[in-house]
């Protein structure tokens, strides 16, 4: 053998055995899938969470119509949303809430399909809190932006990236004049 050849075979045999780089490349192909991972899993956290706060909403602000306290107080649609949206602050644009509180004459007329028409947009509320004893749907709608969105991972339901969420909170109001009928 050669000199010159065995001078070759030892410098590939060094470079072969070095690794410094090695751990900054593994982590390299890491990184993306695990911030990726992350991510969606804070998303997830925050979609769930809102969804817990509208609940929340919807059953505080409810007890207003149940107890006839928004019938006898003269509750508007307008102060009614006030109501509702001292209960949800910080976590979402209040202008972008929809209201809607219906009355029925049984449960299981009680319309709880989505609240979305054909062209992917929510539909408007209305405001009819009944009497007492009445049957009452009252649902709180909200299209809540969805900003991740990759490797599969897509919580949005609606265009504009965004995912619908809605509480429903379904009662017979109280007898709060007297008795029922």
């Amino acid at each position: 053998m050669r000199a010159g050849a065995i001078f070759r075979f030892d410098v590939l045999r060094a470079f072969r055995r070095r690794d410094d780089g090695a751990a900054a490349v593994e982590f390299a192909f890491v990184l993306a899938p695990f911030l990726a991972v992350l991510f969606a899993i804070m998303e997830t956290a925050m979609v769930f969470f809102a969804g817990q706060a509208l609940e929340t909403a919807v059953a505080d602000s409810s007890r207003l119509i149940l107890t006839g306290q928004a019938q006898n107080g003269g509750l508007t649609p307008d102060t009614f949303k006030n109501a509702v949206c001292a209960r949800i602050y910080g976590l979402f644009d209040c202008e972008k809430v929809t209201v809607d509180v219906q009355k029925y004459t049984f449960f299981v007329d009680a319309d709880l399909s989505r609240p979305v028409d054909e062209d992917g947009n929510v539909k408007p509320g209305g405001y009819n809190p009944g009497g007492p004893c009445e049957i009452v749907v009252v649902r709180l709608i909200y299209a809540y932006p969805v900003y991740l969105s990759m490797m599969g991972f897509d919580l949005a339901d609606m265009s504009g990236n965004k995912r619908l969420l809605v509480a429903t909170s379904v009662f017979r109001n109280e007898p709060y004049q007297g008795t029922c009928s």
